[in-house]
C-alpha cells in the first residue's frame, strides 16, 4: 500500500505534498495512536503542533 501511496505522490504535482506521522496519546486508555496525514510541505509544522 505505501508503495502505491510514494508512486502517486511522485508523479505531476505531487512533489509539494508530505505525509506528516505524528504520536498522540490516548486521554481514554493512555496507549499510543499514531496520526497519519498527507499534506502541503507548509502545513506540515502547524499540524505536527497543534494537539
Amino acid at each position: 500500500m505505501a508503495k502505491k501511496v510514494v508512486a502517486t505522490l511522485q508523479k505531476g504535482g505531487g512533489k509539494g505534498y508530505t505525509k506528516a506521522i505524528k504520536m498522540v496519546k490516548s486521554s481514554k486508555t493512555g496507549a499510543y495512536m499514531f496520526n497519519e496525514k498527507i499534506l502541503l510541505k507548509e502545513h506540515v509544522a502547524s499540524f505536527l503542533q497543534e494537539k
